[in-house]
């Protein structure tokens, strides 16, 4: 049974759509580098700390007698693009900080926003070109840019600890060649693969009908995300076909749309979304993609 829940990245975008949800589900374990959402407001019981701080004795006691762990905490990238390997290796570093410190607490179970943008490559070069119809969350991940990287690369730190670290059976940490079989304790990891989580305002896609139909295949509404991370934290049994229990699932609504297969989410972790961006934008949809003297024509409608 889940009881106690921490939640990193606690005033950001995300958590601000689970925590209604979530504070009347669980005790709440709130994490952030500061106390206010981006609109200013103050967010109650907001420890403040910051993970990417390799001094983990700093917040390590956070995660004592936690049921579960929800990290979305992030450090946004500025600059050149070829700069943000530097800003995104922080992040890598506030991961596995996340799962190292849950690792030691003892926690089992850990929710993990990770992002479509860990396999984008696919959605760029195959998917828009119509050389593939649905990416399945099992395909290597592969990105065209260093937060897809990052993202890609916190699913295979949680797999690691998953798999409970196993190759490194001595104290000393020298890695066994004789066997892979894990030498710790398996911790449940499920990394969310998130699509779009926001409003799709018709008025920025006036003159980009394009993109508005990817969107609207990669939508996903408030109560459907904070059902997943529910499903991600609740769900008795994540096991995959390896007997590992580690889960990568995309993150969006019962799109008519859909590009991304929602197979393992479903089947897994018993997820049932309620939304469909058809439904919930079909004026809009109507009136950019159908309707005769639209930017967006009949194509695609």
């Amino acid at each position: 049974m889940v009881d106690r829940v921490l939640l990193t990245g606690a005033t950001g975008y995300i958590a601000d759509q689970l925590l209604p949800t979530f504070r009347d589900r669980y005790q709440m374990v709130l994490v952030d580098v500061k106390a206010e959402n981006r609109q200013g407001e103050r967010v109650d019981d907001v420890a403040v700390a910051d993970l990417i701080d390799t001094d983990r004795s700093k917040y390590a006691h956070l995660f004592d007698g936690v049921d579960a762990v929800v990290h979305l905490g992030y450090k946004r990238r500025s600059g050149n693009p070829l700069e943000h390997f530097y800003d995104e290796n922080q992040n890598v570093t506030m991961a596995y900080n996340v799962l190292r410190c849950a690792y030691e607490a003892g926690v089992p179970r850990l929710a993990i926003a990770s992002s479509n943008h860990a396999a984008d490559w696919y959605e760029h070069n195959l998917i828009h070109t119509r050389q593939m119809e649905m990416l399945d969350p099992y395909t290597l991940p592969l990105s065209d840019n260093f937060y897809g990287w990052a993202k890609a690369t916190y699913e295979h730190l949680g797999f690691l600890f998953a798999n409970g670290l196993g190759g490194f059976n001595d104290a000393s940490g020298r890695q066994s060649h004789t066997s892979n079989l894990a030498s710790g304790r398996k911790m449940g990891v499920v990394m969310v693969r998130i699509g779009a989580p926001r409003h799709l305002d018709i008025n920025l896609y006036t003159d980009d009908p394009a993109n508005y139909k990817r969107d609207l295949g990669a939508y996903i509404s408030p109560r459907d995300l904070t059902q997943l991370f529910v499903k991600a934290i609740e769900a008795p049994n994540i096991d995959n076909a390896h007997g590992i229990p580690w889960q990568v699932v995309y993150g969006i609504s019962n799109n008519t749309r859909a590009f991304w297969s929602l197979s393992n989410a479903r089947e897994v972790l018993g997820y049932a979304p309620e939304d469909d961006s058809e439904v919930v934008y079909a004026d809009d949809i109507r009136r950019l993609l159908i309707e005769p003297g639209t930017p967006g024509g009949r194509v695609g409608g």
